[in-house]
């Protein structure tokens, strides 16, 4: 399934100065000969997909608004609309342009690939981008540049992905749609209601970066105590992922930079989905089918799928989902949503990781 949709404007070239990570182009190109192809679906149906994602991504941004207060007096801007291909390549963009920013920051001149380059290290995110590109439904990048006015931002609507799930889990298309928007349009207002988190994030990603200097010596190094440490630990007998041995790699300043970023990332995911169920069945009436099925859903897949998950680290992103939306909950019942929204006066007021899974410490820190 295709569907027409913004052209991506000329890559600027805001990565001067800055040590290429990847080849991002070629990423792009990998991911775009691997992934299959959308759902089957007539022109008309495709067509009618589109104008409903458009239409919804307005009308969402609006309940969001009124949900959290965020962003009363911004401008409502449609979403994009794209196809796999269009997102592969808006992501591997997006990815180019964060990486290119929080690089610009590192002083030291230390080979962040190793002996992999940036093409083979490009070959393997087009192949992490190809089984992702299948599975997305959006996404709002903050670091994407926008054609829509001056501040950076696109929020994407991957039609064919949106159309697979909602045929997979039998809902009613409007609803599903609504219920999908519901969630990027939290992103987009978290990003642009709150001018220092952008600069924020790009920030702590440029701190873990600039403590990247172990040799790949020193690296192997650690490596025996790493999987020991995932045999003995309480859960061995599941995979960390990806997400899991980096952290089990890293010195004790990347794990805390690692730590503030995902602890940032919950906060934003789990946000965005209370958000998303909180709009309630006045907007959304199948919305408790939908939770129900979309969960179900998350938690099955092929053996290759739930393979692919765990090696990705997918699961855990899943888990930061629900353990972010049950801080906000906590947070919400316990000082509604003005109190919650304290979160966005400063990154002090951030919850760390250790205080994502115990919202009444940051009860207790922030509101006293």
């Amino acid at each position: 399934m295709t569907s027409r949709s913004a052209t991506l404007p000329p890559r600027p070239n805001s990565r001067d100065g800055a040590r290429r990570t990847l080849d991002w182009d070629l990423a792009a190109a990998t991911a775009g000969r691997l992934m299959q192809t959308g759902p089957e679906v007539s022109r008309s149906e495709a067509a009618h997909a589109v104008r409903e994602l458009r239409r919804a991504s307005v009308a969402a941004e609006t309940h969001v608004r009124e949900l959290t207060g965020l962003g009363l007096d911004l401008p409502v801007l449609e979403g994009d609309v794209v196809d796999r291909t269009e997102w592969v390549r808006a992501a591997a963009r997006g990815l180019s342009e964060l990486t290119g920013i929080a690089l610009n920051s590192r002083s030291t001149g230390s080979d962040l690939l190793g002996g992999l380059g940036v093409r083979g290290a490009g070959v393997q995110a087009g192949l992490v981008l190809s089984y992702l590109g299948t599975k997305v439904l959006g996404q709002y990048d903050p670091f994407l540049p926008s054609d829509q006015g001056t501040r950076p931002g696109r929020l994407l609507l991957v039609a064919p992905n949106i159309v697979a799930a909602r045929q997979a889990l039998d809902v009613p298309a409007d609803d599903f749609t609504m219920w999908v928007c519901l969630h990027e349009s939290t992103h987009r207002l978290q990003f642009n209601a709150v001018p220092w988190l952008r600069d924020h994030f790009a920030d702590s990603l440029g701190m873990l970066l600039s403590d990247l200097d172990s040799s790949p010596g020193e690296l192997l190094s650690r490596l025996p105590g790493a999987v020991r440490g995932v045999r003995a630990g309480p859960d061995a007998q599941s995979s960390p992922g990806v997400l899991g041995l980096v952290e089990l790699l890293q010195g004790p300043r990347q794990r805390a930079a690692l730590d503030r970023i995902l602890a940032l990332s919950t906060l934003l995911e789990g946000h965005a989905d209370h958000v998303m169920d909180a709009v309630g069945p006045e907007v959304v009436p199948s919305v408790a089918t939908i939770r129900r099925r979309f969960t179900e859903r998350r938690q099955g897949g092929g053996l290759l799928d739930r393979l692919l998950r765990s090696v990705l680290g997918v699961d855990a992103k899943m888990r930061q989902y629900a353990q972010g939306a049950a801080f906000t909950r906590h947070v919400v019942r316990e000082v509604g949503m003005d109190g919650f929204n304290a979160v966005w006066t400063s990154p002090e007021h951030l919850p760390t990781r250790a205080e994502t899974t115990d919202p009444a410490a940051w009860l207790r820190r922030v509101h006293g």
